[in-house]
């Protein structure tokens, strides 16, 4: 690859492609990411949309120093890490004040703890615009998930509901297989931009087989 390469992770990793209408098993590297954490409705929290507002700029600060560097890649899309204490709160009964999640977006393995924090003080100190509210909040942290079912779901998210049911009362049970980790979503569209029935969302659980 030549310094002028733009490397697109969603095209290298086979963890970004997910069929749709069926389900696939699929074993998960370990991978880095920028973590944010909240809880209550994403839409009326204002804490979700400062977790954005706090990701994205954080984001490209690191391409741009990565590019700098000489590794240019793609910004990775915005990612979701969702559960409740009780899950029929989110699998079915849909229940969004009492969902807790955690945003998150994707880095290459390369950008280590002090390219994080160059690109946190850059931020923070806010030469050109004031800081992202909630920027002292995100981290630098690896994500182990290893095996795990996925599928595609195109639509709003709230139709997500009857795929889940489906994914952990069917297609679980029948495969010998049962849930280990948190509700993962993958936004592969911009719910701002793209009309909700078009929305892209890659739905993943992690599981272990049944003893």
């Amino acid at each position: 690859m030549t310094a002028t390469e733009k490397i697109d992770f969603k095209r290298e990793l086979d963890c970004y492609r997910a069929p749709r209408g069926r389900f696939r098993v699929v074993d998960v590297p370990d991978l880095r990411y920028l973590m944010i954490d909240g809880h209550g409705d994403p839409n009326t929290s204002p804490a979700y949309v400062e977790a954005i507002e706090a990701l994205y700029p954080l984001a490209y600060r690191l391409k741009f120093a990565s590019k700098r560097a000489g590794r240019d890649y793609v910004v990775m899309p915005l990612e979701g890490l969702w559960w409740a204490d009780d899950m029929s709160a989110f699998t079915t009964a849909r229940d969004k004040t009492r969902w807790d999640w955690t945003l998150m977006i994707m880095v290459p393995d390369w950008i280590d703890e002090g390219m994080f924090v160059e690109a946190v003080e850059e931020l923070a100190a806010g030469k050109s615009k004031e800081p992202p509210r909630r920027l002292r909040e995100v981290r630098l942290e690896t994500l182990s998930e290893g095996r795990c079912v996925q599928t595609l779901h195109v639509g709003p998210y709230d139709a997500e509901a009857e795929v889940l049911a489906r994914l952990h009362h069917e297609f679980l049970p029948d495969n010998g297989l049962r849930p280990t980790g948190k509700h993962h979503e993958i936004y592969l569209g911009d719910a701002r931009k793209v009309a909700p029935e078009k929305l892209r969302t890659i739905l993943r659980q992690p599981v272990t087989a049944v003893s």
